[in-house]
């Protein structure tokens, strides 16, 4: 069974990871009306490699300061774009957020904590220039599928890791509210140690941390959102499928459980017959409805 279970996912990791969402979120493609925000596209936030992002900008009266939101894409760590969540980012610009959509340093060339740090450089570069886009620094959300919610929960529950910089001394990498759409947090769970001593199977996790668990658990463990939850963190608001072969529902479900322990609000939609995105007409339509609270839930946290 076990061995069965690790040619499984040798065959969904390689692929599912990098193209199911990007494929689903097709869903959301918006129409040919014009468009109700402007879109800044190539921005730079940092001096690394793919530290860009476009600005979704709504079109409003131009006084108030609107909430925020980083959108992170997924890919396994290793691959993906920006424009992979370019709609979930019009989806927010739409109800007047101000949404990055950013890439981030991939694995194998760089190694966690890399990706990490990029993301939290983001929120700090807008939060720095939060005057120029009319942004409210208090009120930052994090949106991101698979790898990308994972990273979104880290944000959530972690604050600045690198303050080497100075131009972004003291600015905090801290949100306020959390999108994850079946993002891993344990790695220290059993199924995960496993797959990393298959050097094929546990590709994915190796080369995004940099060593096997073995050589390096508390690696593991501090990459983990799930071993840095407290009372402070961002309220989050998570959908899985209860089908998810690639990150299993218990991941989502423990992390809940943790959130509502220290007594952080949370929300899990899951989303029946779903595996690592959705497939069919009901599953597409079930998750854009948890899509749709997701939104409604920001709001009640960043519209104040």
């Amino acid at each position: 069974m076990k061995r069965g279970w690790l040619l499984g996912i040798v065959s969904v990791a390689l692929i599912v990871f990098a193209t199911t969402f990007l494929v689903s979120v097709v869903a959301w493609q918006a129409g040919t009306e014009a468009l109700p925000f402007e879109i800044r596209e190539g921005l730079t936030y940092g001096p690394n490699e793919r530290n860009d992002l476009d600005l979704f900008l709504p079109k409003d009266d131009g006084k108030s300061l609107r909430p925020a939101v980083i959108v992170i894409h997924g890919g396994a760590w290793r691959s993906g774009d920006k424009r992979q969540l370019r709609n979930l980012a019009e989806l927010f610009a739409r109800r007047g957020y101000v949404a990055a959509a950013i890439n981030y340093r991939l694995a194998p060339k760089w190694s966690y904590p890399a990706q990490l740090d990029d993301c939290q450089r983001a929120v700090r570069w807008l939060r720095k220039n939060a005057k120029e886009f009319r942004v409210d620094p208090k009120r930052f959300g994090a949106a991101g599928a698979s790898a990308g919610g994972h990273l979104a929960l880290l944000l959530g529950t972690r604050e600045i890791r690198d303050d080497s910089d100075p131009d972004l001394k003291g600015i905090s990498s801290k949100v306020q509210c959390v999108l994850s759409i079946f993002g891993p947090t344990d790695f220290t769970h059993e199924r995960y140690i496993q797959a990393s001593r298959n050097p094929v199977a546990g590709r994915a996790l190796v080369d995004f941390l940099g060593k096997p668990y073995d050589e390096a658990p508390e690696l593991w463990k501090e990459a983990s959102p799930i071993h840095h939850v407290s009372p402070d963190d961002a309220p989050t608001f998570i959908i899985h499928g209860d089908q998810d072969l690639l990150v299993p529902l218990d991941q989502s479900v423990k992390f809940a459980e943790a959130l509502k322990k220290v007594g952080v609000e949370v929300q899990l939609a899951v989303i029946k017959g779903m595996g690592h995105g959705p497939t069919t007409p009901e599953q597409r339509e079930e998750f854009m409805k948890a899509v749709g609270q997701a939104l409604e839930f920001f709001d009640k946290h960043l519209k104040r």
